[in-house]
């Protein structure tokens, strides 16, 4: 494949100065705080739902569950199930409540009836904490891609190809604000539709559109023979894998409504009923797409086979590559690079864009300035802020390198569930819910998650672990959300009934009346 990287480079190239002219574009009408952090609100639902499948369906859909069905069978689909079955606690829950109550972030709402400093404070440390987790894992999934498309066998040369895709997202933020990124995530979440779906075809033609026939052959190329095509393969045999299982399942089902780069788009639509139909679009086309992965990956195994998979630069993240170079011989495998790369730059723009507004709106505008902010200096501060978190995950993509990406956005969600779901349920539906109870549930879910994943076998004292020649661990669970969040309502909830502290009765009657109406949020047209 080295031979043709000019073609895979060459298309690739094309797709960067394509949407980073479109960034610049959208960037020169940003006129205001609200064009740069929400797009002034003014994307319709179709349009959002779009931007949310481009924001959501990252290298850890396309690469990392493709691969994990191709080396785990069923098992590996599961991550498939939980995430498209999370997008239903958002649109019954969260989008609604959450977009009319806040204006800009999570910061917004969680703090709107509590005391403003800590709480915001708070929020903007977890959110940067999320997106840094999310957006290692991101940068891990572009060191697999290139060291496959350019085959890259040397950890230096793959540290600088994850370093310049880290300097081109953060070019996207920069340039762009909240408007250029959602529209090269729409972009990309057309193109990432489109490449799936198109894989999907030719390779069900090449098994005569018989999906039995495809599956029969993927079991005889499989080690684990016809158990490929049952649960167990990867969660089972064990009750430790049993509850790994459960922990997973926990972790991607609630994750989704607590990430804080999928809450903030509800702010780029103009009312909370666009935000449901963006819910609903996002959920519709991420259903087609995760679908379309069970195809790939039981795919790549029938035609590519679990050793090539396994031992092709970038391990299980290299299926979905490989099958398209399988089918289509060099175009084929450049233009799903190219959309892989695409992915890659458009979640971590999105993450960027999310930690750095949090940062700049909720610690310097609202902690450090007192709501006195000048809105240029605010901006200044977010494109600095942009920056820094850009050259952090640059640094943990290098660390991670190698790393199932499925696997690691999977902490994330743990992360976020952890540290976000008990306080947004607890702010919105508990009327005695205070200050108090925001910080332990917030810095508690956080502070439990963080430590059971440093001491888990996903970080020492297994083959698959990022230091796999150490062992620390003493967590059993590779993913920690069934203790980490249960813990996280019971954080709050402790907080709550042991403070002196009394709720706003004022402020919580205000709050339930805008998130159930929008009346005040100054938001609606």
């Amino acid at each position: 494949m080295g031979a043709n990287t000019a073609v895979n480079l060459g298309v690739f190239g094309v797709f960067v100065l394509i949407t980073l002219f479109v960034v610049y574009r959208a960037g020169t009408r940003n006129a205001s705080a609200s064009d740069y952090y929400a797009a002034g609100s003014s994307f319709t639902g179709p349009q959002n739902g779009v931007a949310l499948s481009g924001d959501f369906l990252s290298a850890a859909s396309f690469l990392g569950i493709s691969g994990s069905i191709a080396v785990n069978g069923y098992d590996g689909f599961l991550y498939s199930i939980g995430w498209v079955v999370s997008w239903l606690v958002g649109l019954m829950l969260i989008a609604e409540r959450l977009r009319n109550t806040g204006r800009f972030t999570l910061g917004d709402v969680l703090a709107f009836r509590m005391r403003q400093r800590p709480v915001r404070a708070a929020t903007a440390n977890v959110t940067l904490v999320i997106s840094l987790f999310y957006m290692i894992a991101q940068m891990a999934g572009a060191g697999a891609l290139v060291s496959l498309l350019l085959d890259v066998q040397n950890e230096a040369g793959q540290a600088l190809v994850i370093a310049v895709v880290g300097v081109v997202m953060v070019l996207y933020v920069l340039v762009g604000g909240m408007k250029g990124t959602t529209w090269v995530q729409i972009i990309k979440g057309v193109l990432l539709l489109l490449c799936v779906t198109m894989l999907t075809v030719f390779l069900l033609g090449k098994f005569g559109f018989s999906l039995s026939a495809l599956l029969e052959t993927a079991s005889r190329r499989s080690p684990l023979g016809d158990e490929v095509l049952a649960p167990g393969a990867r969660y089972g045999g064990s009750a430790i894998a049993h509850m790994d299982f459960i922990s997973l399942a926990l972790a991607l089902v609630l994750g989704t409504a607590s990430l804080p780069h999928v809450l903030m788009r509800f702010y780029t639509v103009p009312n909370a009923r666009e935000a449901r139909r963006s819910v609903v679009w996002a959920t519709s086309l991420m259903a087609t797409f995760y679908l379309c992965t069970l195809v790939i990956g039981f795919g790549a195994l029938a035609l590519v086979g679990e050793d090539s998979i396994s031992k092709a630069p970038g391990g299980e993240n290299s299926a979905a590559p490989l099958l398209a170079f399988h089918i289509g011989g060099t175009v084929l495998l450049g233009i799903v690079c190219a959309v892989a790369f695409a992915t890659i730059l458009a979640v971590v723009a999105g993450l960027t864009m999310t930690a750095s507004a949090s940062f700049a709106h909720d610690v310097y505008a609202n902690v450090i300035k007192r709501g006195q902010a000048d809105p240029r200096s605010e901006v200044r501060v977010a494109r600095l802020t942009a920056v820094v978190v850009g050259v952090l995950a640059i640094g943990g993509g290098i660390v991670a390198n190698g790393q199932n990406v499925a696997f690691l956005v999977a902490l994330a969600f743990a992360l976020a569930a952890s540290a976000n779901l008990s306080t947004i349920v607890y702010s919105m539906f508990w009327k005695r819910f205070n200050t108090n109870g925001t910080l332990w549930a917030l810095y508690g879910g956080l502070g439990s998650c963080v430590v059971l994943i440093a001491f888990s076998p996903a970080v020492s004292g297994s083959p698959t672990a990022i230091f796999p020649h150490v062992d620390f661990h003493w967590f059993p669970l590779d993913n920690p959300g069934l203790v980490s969040i249960p813990l996280s309502f019971l954080c709050g909830w402790l907080g709550t009934i042991l403070s002196k502290e009394k709720a706003d009765p004022a402020k919580q009657a205000e709050m339930e009346v805008r998130s159930l109406t929008g009346i005040g949020s100054g938001l609606q047209p």
